[in-house]
């Protein structure tokens, strides 16, 4: 079960995760402390299955598989990060487990300095596709002539 105290990190996670490497690294590039980070595990790349439900609640079902890249360090002050990507970028999965630790350590830091700034960059990409997209749109209209 899911703590309160999980959640927040859970969501971080899932920001670093959806970034590109590009605006996490021009990020991560702002943040002045760095520390000094050993490596645990990885990073490793890896396959994980997909399942889906038909409906969303249906009998589960193998949809297919993706590739995953992990890794874990622990920074100077004793915190342990995890951190995963789709795609074969180690690079990212590195650098998403160092800012999970920094996360652990000082939370609203991360927040404003790294987290923000992604999410920011989040919501311009999809509104912007929005408006692409919306910009295609065509409405189908019917024409009723008269009595027959």
């Amino acid at each position: 079960m899911q703590t309160d105290t999980e959640a927040p990190r859970q969501e971080a996670l899932g920001v670093l995760a959806n970034a590109q490497m590009k605006d996490l690294t021009s990020a991560w590039d702002t943040w002045v402390n760095r520390p000094e980070v050993e490596t645990i595990r990885g990073p490793e790349t890896g396959l994980i299955m997909l399942r889906g439900r038909t409906g969303g609640g249906g009998t589960p079902f193998n949809l297919g598989e993706a590739t995953v890249t992990r890794a874990s360090v622990r920074i100077d002050s004793g915190e342990i990060g995890h951190g995963y990507c789709l795609g074969r970028d180690t690079d990212k999965a590195r650098l998403i487990a160092v800012i999970d630790a920094l996360f652990q350590r000082e939370p609203s830091n991360i927040e404003f300095a790294i987290l923000r700034p992604l999410r920011d960059v989040a919501c311009a990409r999809e509104r912007r596709q929005r408006d692409e997209a919306a910009a295609t749109r065509v409405d189908f209209f019917t024409v009723v002539r008269g009595e027959d």
